[in-house]
This record gives C-alpha cells, structure tokens and sequence, in this order.
C-alpha cells in the first residue's frame, strides 16, 4: 500500500497543462469521421498491412479524406491482395520490406521522421510494434506512458465512453494508473468533452486496505478534490453498474459521475479486456481503439477485429492527432 510520501510525490507529479485544442463534442463515430476529415488527411503509416479488412479499411479511409497511405511490408503480397480484393492501390505508397521482423521499425521510423503521421498495426505483434514505439532511438517515445484507450459507443444514450488500459499497461502501479487516467482524459478531450466524467473501477466501493485497486481509486479520486487533475470530475472505487447504470439506484450514496462516466478507468488488462469485449459483443456498438502516449497516435486494433472498426479507429486516431499537442 502506497505509504503518505509516496502519495505526496504522486499528487504533484500531473503536469495539469492544457495539451488539447478542444473542437466541438462528438457523439458517436459518425460525427469522428466528419471530425477527422475536418482536420485533412494524415499519413497512415502501417506495419505489415497484409491482412484484406486492412486495405479495405485505408481504402475507405482514404475515400474520406482522412488517410494517405503508407504501407510497410512486402509489396508483392500488398499488391496481390489488393488486386484479389479489387481495391485501387495504384496511389499508395508502398515501402518494400519482406522482413516481418523490421516492419515495425521500419514504419515507426518513418512516423517519426514524416510530420503529421499517424502508425497503424497490420499483421504484426502487438509487443513489436509496441517496442518500436519505446524505442529511444526511433523518436517515438516521449516522456511518459503509453496506454491503450478504447472508445465505444452507447447507442441509447448517443454518447461515447472511454476505457483504458485495456491493452498495453498489464498491472499498473498507482503511478501508472495517474499516466493511463491522464492519457484517457486528453482522449476525451480531444473528442469535445470539456470536463470528463471519470469512474475509477474496483470490485468494491469501500476502500479496503487488501484490495489495491480500492485504494489506488481513493487516491486518484482524491487527486481530482485537491485539483490535480484538472478539467476532470473524478471518483472511485466505484463498480461497473454505479458509474454507467441509473441514477440512486438504492446504493445509500451519491456519486458525481454516477450513471453518466466517460471514462472507466480499469485496475488491470484482464478486466480491461473482458469489459472492452463484453461491451463489443453483447452491446453491439461500434467501438475504436488506439495507443495514446507516444509522439504519434498508434491505432491498435485485433486481427478478429471488423473493417468497421479499423475504420472508425483510424478516423480516431486522426483527431487524436489533430487535437493533441505533439501527437
């Protein structure tokens, strides 16, 4: 359990600095699209595209104006897919590398190198693209944590959420928790919500000194009272049903954000995932997923994963980048 100075050190480490150009609010991924687009195409630079609903979705995001595409891997195989799947790939910019091995840094390179690029994962590993990212010497990594933030939409409410970590930051520390609830609030930032409503997930609502996520929430709950973290109204342990279920549900308290979070902010992967995914199969929402943190956004998205939602993350990563200080 984190001890008082440990907490001193972590209520004054959050640089509260505006990052952010807020723009107007967005609702669902329809209006990121109109957003992305407003903001001109960025260069999609993509790690081993080789994969059908890959190039469908670059081709789509192209159409719209949000994508030039860059495509590292092997050309040969890049070209035949495209022509099998009847997508015009004759103004793509394809770099020839037939090594799965030096995609990810071959395409991190040129996102570092190329203004206003956004690095997208084809076939490659998470943790290589991921080490590519971190890499000192690729230009990538700045000061910080990388963390995975997951958008989805609640279609009855017309409203987006927020989720992270669901897919880089195993078990965070407390100190890794301030970073991801740092880098989930610029998210929603970017997507026009001006003060985000954050729920710090536990399977408890009572702090409990054996179960760390209850204390870790508490902590950052209460670096939101003290103006730590600015722009945001900030709670926890809260559970899942009180941060997004109706309103004095009989719980015999009250909560600023209760059944109307933004963001969940999650105590580790695995609840992060089984929530991301239970969201997406049993909601039937679209939903977006990119890497927030670095000096470009990284859509990060699973090879089960539909066009659609590579679309609509490639359109968020787009006003990420648009919106966002250095990214």
């Amino acid at each position: 359990m984190p001890t008082a100075q440990d907490r001193h050190t972590l209520l004054s480490q959050l640089d509260p600095s505006p990052r952010v150009a807020f723009g107007p609010l967005v609702h669902d991924f329809d209006e990121v699209v109109e957003a992305a687009r407003g903001s001109g195409p960025a260069r999609v630079v993509v790690a081993s595209p080789e994969h059908e609903e890959v190039l469908a979705a670059l081709a789509r995001a192209e159409d719209l104006g949000l994508a030039l595409p860059v495509l590292v891997g092997d050309e040969r195989a890049i070209r035949g897919l495209a022509e099998r799947s009847s997508l015009d790939a004759s103004a793509w910019r394809i770099v020839d590398e037939p090594d799965p091995a030096l995609t990810s840094i071959r395409a991190a390179t040129i996102a570092s190198e190329e203004g206003g690029a956004v690095l997208m994962k084809g076939r490659v590993q998470t943790a290589d693209l991921l080490r590519a990212v971190l890499s000192r010497e690729l230009g990538l990594r700045r000061a910080g944590l990388v963390s995975h933030v997951w958008v989805t939409e609640l279609a009855e409410e017309t409203r987006l959420v927020l989720v992270s970590d669901a897919g880089v930051v195993i078990l965070p520390t407390l100190e890794e928790k301030v970073q991801i609830t740092k880098n989930a609030v610029e998210v929603a930032h970017a997507l026009g919500i001006e003060t985000p409503r954050v729920a710090v997930l536990a399977a408890l609502e009572q702090v409990n000194p054996r179960v760390r996520s209850t204390t870790d929430a508490a902590i950052l709950a209460k670096m939101g009272d003290r103006g730590q973290l600015r722009g945001v109204v900030i709670d926890g342990p809260l559970t899942l049903d009180t941060a997004l279920g109706p309103r004095g549900a009989g719980r015999g308290y009250t909560s600023p954000v209760e059944g109307s979070a933004d963001v969940l902010i999650v105590p580790h992967i695995e609840a992060g995932n089984a929530l991301t995914k239970s969201l997406t199969y049993f909601r039937r929402g679209l939903s977006a997923g990119i890497v927030h943190g670095a000096a470009v956004p990284v859509v990060l998205t699973s090879r089960a994963d539909s066009e659609d939602v590579k679309l609509a993350s490639i359109a968020l990563a787009v006003l990420v980048r648009a919106r966002t200080a250095g990214g």
